[in-house]
């Protein structure tokens, strides 16, 4: 069983939070992983742009990070859990980027949690071409899972501006 803990910097936690711990479950099935201890953090661009000059030496915001650990941990129960790391996302740039690319919030969200997940699973890219395998995979992911929502319809199809 996989397990997702969600937390906040520099924004309030949202109602829809649940939402995106449901949808990271449903995207780790949809990839075959079991056991899995996610941890996916929530931002603004002040923390993501600290944090992506630290480790990317990028002064800059960008939608999502994936900061893999790879661990496997033993329970007490004497069960394996596999530590693939953490994902953080910028709700900023991601109502930026969903006006800029007009989709819905709540596609990019989806597409942007798919997209960490896959870079802890150990894929990555060269660009963000749709002819990279990982972005393919991504893409059919998302696809697979389109039924699946984060945000209340109200946000999911407001204005993306």
């Amino acid at each position: 069983m996989n397990r997702v803990a969600l937390t906040v910097e520099e924004v309030p936690l949202p109602a829809w939070s649940g939402g995106v711990e449901r949808y990271a479950l449903q995207a780790l099935d949809a990839i075959g992983r079991d056991n899995w201890d996610l941890s996916i953090m929530l931002c603004g661009d002040k923390t993501i742009k600290a944090l992506n000059a630290r480790y990317r030496g990028k002064d800059e915001a960008t939608d999502v990070l994936s900061f893999e650990l790879g661990a496997e941990e033993i329970g007490e129960d004497g069960g394996s859990r596999y530590l693939p790391g953490d994902i953080v996302i910028s709700l900023d740039t991601l109502r930026k980027n969903a006006g800029y690319f007009k989709t819905g919030e709540d596609e990019e969200l989806r597409r942007l949690l798919i997209h960490g997940i896959l870079h802890l699973d150990g894929m990555d890219h060269r660009t963000n071409d749709d002819t990279e395998p990982m972005i393919i995979l991504q893409e059919r992911i998302l696809a697979r899972l389109e039924k699946e929502r984060i945000l209340p319809v109200e946000l999911a199809q407001g204005d993306n501006g």
